[in-house]
């Protein structure tokens, strides 16, 4: 053998050997640990007591899956449980369950995620763990595409996966729409207020335990394994189906899916969607995404709550109350229909506030219900213990199948009275379009009366919407002139603000007399109006000399609906102008001072305009007699002369003008109107400035039948009731028996 080739075989042999020592250490350092935990499914192959389960995951093709890698939570029934269910659904043995029955108890048991029981409970937020608000969590499960039957036509249908909000995509592609499997356990329960009251609301068979997944009780908890977390229940748990699936294939409340079918629901086509479904099953066929209307409060279909964080659901889901067929017929036929002929000619809104009226973005526990409101921002108005029929945990949320429908105020106030006839939907496009009258006039717990004009009524007054450019027109019938966009709806507003009545003594309901009363909500003050012999008009009907009469009337729970035949009409003229009528009347009181208000520096006696003064804004004329102003004459407050008490109403004096103009800008009161009714009392701000101009103020004091005004000095002047609350634009005008005095 020649050298170089013995070095080389010597060279080889030392290679192999190093190599072979290398080896060694390498599978020694990195070989499995003995001590380690054996995976899921050899776990459970060991422990003996699931032979079932480790069949149907051998069916489903899991084996290799929970035999291996991976993290998991297995929520795994035992063979006692798989025993009862066999006796349930009528299967012989496990060979008579297939491979899709197989993987559908197989992955709805399989949990994304390694969770011990001190960790189910908590919450995977984006931002770490938040302790004790969880109660669900995601599965493998989902039921992918469908062949459903729409309008005739067979089609393949997916669920969306999103909330189908207006800005949003209900479909994202990759998203599975996995269901969630809830369960209960003490940690969470107890932090959040609940019991087993709450748990046999649902399962009320079962024994609360403080560890139950759905029906079934856990029975050994926290097993280790190297990929994940085995909790032995009791009882097998098929998928839940979802809100959606619920309603169809229920029947009793089928009147209730046909509203949301034939109104609410899309069914659109997406191409992410087919083409995952043509490359997965090597079909043509378009796949159609069954899409929500966005004006709900989420998807019924969408498993994945709002999706706003990844992990959500864990911490929520939806509740839907849906009242059975019977009921809802009779509130169809009693309530919707009162002024339709049939429901294909309502609104759409009108089935968007009706159905958001049953869902609760949250999840509804029994005994903290008062805690939630409905999707219109309501209480609930149901009564758990006699009205629900049926309660059911689903995959997405809580169902509650009702005897009653959740009585919203959109369909039980004097809202309801325009928002449910088609004689006014020019009203109620405009209560309904973010004025918030809406709000006001459908507070069930507020009582109103509402005077309501109809779309012909608002028509021939000038009033209308242009359909293609959006916006409100007013037209003025004497002049011709025309206005659209904000100008014309803020006129409309106010007029139909002026139709608006708090009456929560139902002050209204008999208007044989006369009164008067202000209109508005008591948080946002409106104008007063006035009703005398089963008439009423406000300040711009005196001006236009015309009234408001009534043509009918229905009573709902929150008060009365007057139908009218014209409008409650604000006054476009300025008070002065009111105060000179007032003025100008046989004897009048008021003569006095508006002679002195004529003359003055602050008015225009040719428009009516009050230095100060504008239009459009709320004031009190705080206007003394003759006898009053006759002796502010004689002390010297008013220019005249002071022996008789004879007024000087032009003097020629600067300081005298001077001094006419704050004693009348102190008897106005700015920003407020005031009347005898006690609903503003307590310091009101005046015109009057004093010499450092600063604001000066008079004191009110109010109440039923009572009004009187008080002075810096402690003067107190008291209206004269058969000479005042007289209207004028936004304003009211009182004689009162005494002047008022400024003093430093």
């Amino acid at each position: 053998m020649n050298r170089p080739l013995l070095t080389y075989i010597l060279f080889l042999c030392c290679a192999i050997v190093i190599a072979s020592c290398s080896s060694k250490e390498f599978d020694e350092y990195y070989a499995r640990p003995d001590d380690l935990e054996e995976p899921i499914y050899q776990q459970l192959e060991a422990r003996g007591n699931f032979t079932v389960l480790t069949q149907l995951i051998e069916k489903a093709n899991y084996k290799d899956i929970l035999g291996k890698a991976g993290y998991w939570t297995m929520i795994a029934p035992n063979d006692e449980a798989f025993e009862r269910f066999f006796q349930e659904q009528g299967i012989a043995n496990v060979s008579a369950i297939d491979s899709v029955l197989a993987n559908k108890i197989v992955r709805y048991a399989l949990i994304y995620n390694a969770f011990r029981t001190e960790r189910l409970s908590d919450y995977q937020s984006n931002t770490g763990w938040e302790e004790d608000n969880a109660f669900r969590r995601r599965t493998a499960y989902y039921d992918g595409f469908e062949v459903k039957t729409v309008d005739g036509n067979e089609i393949v249908v997916a669920g969306s996966n999103r909330n189908n909000a207006p800005d949003g995509d209900p479909y994202i592609p990759g998203d599975n729409n996995n269901k969630y499997l809830t369960y209960f356990v003490d940690e969470y329960m107890t932090a959040n207020g609940l019991g087993a009251f709450d748990y046999n609301y649902f399962f009320p068979g079962q024994s609360y335990t403080g560890f139950n997944v759905l029906g079934s009780a856990m029975v050994n908890a926290d097993i280790v394994a190297e990929n994940g977390i085995i909790h032995e229940v009791d009882e097998v748990s098929l998928p839940l189906i979802n809100l959606d699936q619920k309603l169809e294939t229920s029947s009793e409340y089928s009147l209730f899916r046909s509203i949301l079918e034939d109104n609410l629901v899309n069914y659109v086509f997406d191409q992410d969607a087919t083409t995952t479904y043509q490359n997965f099953t090597r079909n043509t066929d378009q796949v159609y995404i069954k899409v929500y209307d966005p004006a709900l409060s989420f998807s019924p279909n969408n498993e994945n709550y709002l999706k706003e964080a990844d992990n959500d659901g864990q911490s929520d889901a939806y509740t839907m109350f849906v009242p059975e067929n019977s009921v809802l017929q009779s509130f169809i036929d009693e309530v919707l229909l009162k002024n339709y002929a049939s429901l294909n000619l309502l609104p759409k809104y009108v089935f968007e506030d009706f159905v958001n009226a049953h869902m609760v973005q949250n999840a509804v526990w029994p005994s903290l219900v008062e805690a939630y409101s409905n999707a219109l921002e309501e209480d609930i108005r149901i009564d758990l213990s006699t009205e629900v029929n049926e309660a059911q945990v689903l995959s997405n949320g809580f169902f509650y199948g009702t005897n009653k429908v959740q009585e919203s105020n959109l369909f039980f106030s004097v809202y309801t009275s325009a928002y449910l006839d088609p004689e006014f939907t020019l009203a109620t496009r405009l209560y309904n379009d973010g004025s918030g009258y809406r709000e006001i006039i459908s507070n069930i717990n507020s009582r109103y009366t509402l005077f309501l004009p109809s779309d012909d009524v608002l028509r021939d007054l000038g009033y209308d919407y242009n359909i293609n450019r959006e916006e409100w027109v007013y037209t003025n019938p004497a002049t011709g002139n025309t206005v659209a966009g904000t100008i014309a709806r803020s006129r409309l507003l106010r007029v139909l603000y002026n139709g608006i009545i708090p009456t929560p003594n139902d002050e209204l309901n008999d208007l044989s007399g006369s009164g008067i009363i202000r209109s508005g909500d008591f948080d946002l003050p409106g104008e007063y109006i006035k009703w005398e012999n089963n008439t009423v008009f406000a300040a711009g009907n005196e001006v236009l000399g015309n009234r408001v009469n009534i043509i009918g009337f229905e009573d709902q729970r929150n008060g009365r609906t007057y139908y009218i035949d014209n409008l409650l009409e604000f006054s476009e003229e300025a008070p002065g102008l009111d105060i000179m009528r007032l003025a100008e009347e046989p004897d009048s009181e008021y003569s006095n001072f508006y002679n002195y208000l004529e003359n003055s520096l602050l008015y225009d006696p040719a428009a009516g305009s009050i230095t100060g003064v504008e239009l459009g804004t709320s004031y009190t004329f705080v206007v003394p007699n003759n006898a009053a102003i006759e002796q502010a004459v004689r002390d010297g407050v008013l220019p005249g002369d002071s022996t008789t008490g004879i007024p000087d109403f032009n003097p020629s004096n600067g300081g005298q003008q001077d001094q006419v103009a704050d004693f009348i800008r102190y008897h106005i009161l700015a920003t407020r109107t005031a009347s005898d009714d006690g609903l503003i009392s307590g310091q009101i701000e005046t015109l009057r400035r004093d010499g450092i101009g600063e604001k000066t103020y008079i004191g009110l004091i109010t109440g039923p039948g009572e009004l009187s005004f008080v002075d810096s000095a402690g003067r107190i002047a008291d209206y004269i009731p058969s000479a005042s609350n007289n209207l004028a634009d936004r304003s009211l005008i009182h004689l009162v028996d005494n002047y008022l005095l400024y003093t430093e």
